[in-house]
């Protein structure tokens, strides 16, 4: 019995740069100590015709996995406090946080372009709790069908912003916070040197994609006029202790001499919640 044929994909060079993600998640899942589990991502990466093997390095598959744990345990916080809220995925590519999190009761919006929401299309269908809509951040389309679904609203974009220039980041926080001023963002921010490496890295393996925002200090954004305060912000020596307990042994290690010998270079990546002009932070 042949093997059914893999899909190619036709993608914006930014929207193309969401493979690598999905790749380190189905790598981690099939470890023996995954640092989270995904098995949504096995299907895709097994149905998808791509050249995932150029990203298979366990440095990067395991910092991807990282990352999206420590901010699903953001989100699952939000949830244990609040339910039934609303739980926005910016720029959320073939992400399946709504499918690890799902508490049975939460109203979930996905967020992406046109391209991407075509692809997630074959992999993932709306229900009642859980909606796609094909748009970007910075236009006001999606603002209708958010601000209908109850509040608290928590809005999580993992390694979008980057991506943009600061001017369209400012423009996407603005319409997040005046619409939603009760509201939580989770976002990732990057200093001028991880900017510059992860360029360098980005064209080494012949992806397009580029970083342009650098924030080298998240408390920047307070001062930008939104009404955002910084409820935490945490560096990649700063893994929470539940987190911490599922790195590789060499990971560990790595963070240990990078926060003991160059404690400067632990600042240029940053994980950041903010609370809008009416949050409490709760």
């Amino acid at each position: 019995m042949s093997l059914p044929a893999r899909m190619s994909v036709q993608l914006g060079s930014v929207q193309e740069s969401m493979l690598v993600p999905l790749y380190a998640r189905a790598v981690e899942t099939q470890r023996r100590h995954p640092i989270l589990k995904d098995p949504k991502a096995v299907e895709m990466v097994a149905a998808i015709d791509w050249d995932f093997r150029r990203f298979g390095q366990r440095s990067r598959t395991a910092g991807c996995a990282l990352r999206s744990a420590l901010l699903d345990e953001w989100v699952a916080a939000f949830l244990s406090r609040h339910p039934e809220g609303t739980v926005v995925e910016i720029g959320a590519g073939l992400n399946t946080r709504f499918e690890r999190l799902d508490n049975g009761a939460v109203r979930w919006f996905d967020l992406d372009l046109p391209d991407v929401v075509a692809l997630r299309r074959r992999f993932f269908a709306d229900r009642d709790r859980r909606r796609t809509l094909a748009c970007s951040i910075v236009e006001s389309n999606w603002v209708a069908a958010v601000g209908q679904s109850p509040g608290p609203h928590y809005f999580v974009a993992e390694t979008v912003f980057v991506y943009l220039t600061e001017q369209d980041v400012k423009a996407a926080l603005a319409r997040i916070a005046g619409n939603f001023p009760e509201a939580m963002i989770a976002f990732d921010t990057v200093g001028p040197r991880a900017i510059a490496h992860t360029n360098k890295d980005h064209e080494r393996l012949n992806l397009d994609a580029r970083f342009v925002w650098a924030c080298p200090d998240p408390t920047e954004i307070e001062g930008w006029g939104l009404g955002l305060r910084l409820v935490e912000s945490l560096r990649l020596t700063d893994i929470p202790a539940s987190l911490w307990s599922r790195l590789p042994w060499p990971m560990r290690a790595g963070f240990r001499a990078v926060s003991a010998l160059v404690p400067g270079i632990a600042d240029v990546y940053r994980f950041n919640l903010f609370a809008g002009p009416l949050g409490t932070g709760g």
